[in-house]
């Protein structure tokens, strides 16, 4: 069955002057515009098309890529705002309605949202609401803590950052969590932290725990071979600094730090660390060269 909304592979049945037909079954052929024929193109050949409904209603396919099909979420910008609601531009040259009854807020001509792509089955248009809450799930089953996710940033609170998880789910990045500021719409890749006694799901952009520091340790000691033994990334580097580098926190580097400097391969000076020298053990047991 031919889906609306999403890519299908059709036949080609028919050659005109202003394209081809496709075989698009119960909903009998559909017209793919001459410019989006590919190179060719011959009866017979099954062609990879997104189907969706022209400005008459009417079904027609392309073989474009909209930046969403329908069950997908994605962030776009506001084309156009008139009495029927706003128009989002998703790559295709017919833009995509968001009613104002699936507005969370009232959206404003130029600015960015993240929304919910579906077909509404009264009209059979595709459509998109910002009402993600009233379309993807918030409970945490079938998630596992500590498990790694894609992320998409819809929305921010007191406590932190709203996120679309995997597309199907919903989630919270505390505040806590984020070392870097976020942007509506960023994707990122991030964990399940932890599913809450009433299902919900929290987040957190790094894991935490020994292997995780055991993984930092050797980063820091490869930087430090990198660099003639010495990095100015101490422990009085600002955040912003340590996270360019490593993407971890103050508070993890500090503890990798510490391991190093337990196990005596580094040595912490005031404005930098180094890698420890060799002990005159290892000096005399080294096999000659």
């Amino acid at each position: 069955m031919i889906q609306i909304g999403k890519f299908n592979t059709l036949k080609v049945n028919k050659q005109v002057a202003f394209g081809v037909y496709l075989d698009g079954g119960e909903l009998g052929d559909i017209l793919l515009p001459r410019l989006d024929v590919p190179a060719n193109c011959q009866i017979g050949d099954e062609i990879e098309a997104f189907i969706y409904l022209d400005s008459e209603d009417r079904p027609i396919a392309t073989t474009r890529r909209p930046r969403a099909q329908a069950g997908q979420c994605v962030s776009l910008r506001v084309d156009q705002v008139n009495h029927a609601g706003a128009f989002l531009d998703w790559g295709l040259p017919k833009d995509l309605l968001v009613p104002y009854a699936e507005q969370r807020v009232p959206m404003i001509e130029g600015n960015s949202y993240v929304v919910y792509v579906y077909l509404d089955k009264p009209s059979g248009r595709l459509v998109a609401s910002s009402r993600l809450e009233s379309w993807l799930k918030e409970d945490g089953e079938g998630f596992e803590e500590m498990q790694p996710v894609n992320l998409l940033v819809w929305g921010r609170t007191d406590m932190g950052y709203k996120a679309v998880i995997d597309q199907t789910h919903l989630g919270l990045i505390f505040k806590t969590e984020v070392l870097q500021p976020l942007k509506i719409g960023q994707k990122i890749k991030g964990f399940v932290r932890r599913i809450r006694e009433d299902g919900r799901i929290d987040l957190c952009l790094q894991l935490q725990g020994q292997s995780v520091r055991d993984d930092l340790a050797e980063k820091i000691l490869a930087h430090l071979a990198e660099n003639d033994g010495k990095s100015a990334l101490c422990d009085h580097s600002a955040p912003d600094d340590i996270y360019s580098q490593y993407k971890v926190s103050k508070g993890n580097y500090k503890k990798a730090l510490g391991g190093l400097l337990k196990q005596g391969k580094i040595v912490i000076h005031p404005d930098y660390i180094a890698l420890a020298p060799p002990s005159p053990w290892q000096s005399r047991n080294k096999s000659p060269s």
